[in-house]
């Protein structure tokens, strides 16, 4: 097995992180409705049937509307590393908002912490290779993303639709992959239980074969986002 490493780098928000992590691993802990997969060295849960196949058909429809080529913090490798679809859903849309609170409900985070929802859809072939969702914190990036809510502590992804064939999400570090199943939704945290930066939550989405990909992601951050 291929192990995906990124170099080390300073976590200045590594309390901030062990705080939040602490607070969803309790909150999931005591939800019979959350399924914890069993790997020891990230934390990673799954819903079923979260959203309903009405909700799902609603939210794909806002994928479609929004969708362009997607593009990746890491400057050169769009349209290599990530070529999927994607765009941010309306904020302000009350329906929206109403699939946001539910996860805000469900993992207990201050919902001004959130990210805008991102819908992205893949077509036969299209895939994002591993990568973190959490920042390096020695990229460019970090200076702008620190003042803006800091480190994401928590990815919650919800499958819109069953692929005929491919489009698992895999975490290669520790040999799980998650087939899509409409409705569901995924939640793993960004850190270890100590507050580090997690390596073995690097994951990516394998390149769909038959059928299209429907996912909607919401990362949250340590601060108020934005």
């Amino acid at each position: 097995m291929s192990l995906y490493q990124y170099p080390p780098c300073p976590n200045p928000d590594k309390v901030a992180l062990l705080r939040v992590g602490a607070h969803v691993r309790r909150r999931l802990s005591a939800d019979p409705l959350a399924e914890k997969v069993p790997v020891e060295t990230a934390e990673i849960w799954a819903i079923p049937e979260f959203v309903s196949p009405a909700e799902c058909e609603q939210l794909i429809a806002m994928v479609d509307r929004t969708a362009r080529p997607s593009d990746t913090l890491d400057h050169g490798y769009e349209g290599v590393w990530r070529t999927s679809y994607s765009g941010d859903v309306d904020r302000d849309d009350s329906f929206v908002k109403m699939i946001e609170r539910r996860i805000d409900d469900l993992l207990g985070i201050p919902h001004e912490n959130g990210e805008t929802m991102q819908g992205q859809r893949y077509e036969p072939g299209q895939e994002f290779k591993p990568h973190m969702d959490w920042f390096w914190t020695k990229a460019p990036y970090w200076k702008v993303e620190a003042k803006r809510g800091g480190q994401r502590c928590i990815t919650a992804m919800i499958y819109l639709n069953d692929v005929e064939e491919g489009g698992q999400t895999e975490f290669p570090n520790i040999g799980v992959s998650i087939p899509p199943q409409r409705g569901a939704l995924i939640v793993w945290n960004n850190a270890a239980p100590d507050g580090s930066l997690n390596q073995d939550t690097i994951h990516a989405g394998t390149p769909v074969i038959r059928g299209v990909k429907y996912i909607i992601t919401k990362w949250y951050r340590v601060r108020k986002w934005g």
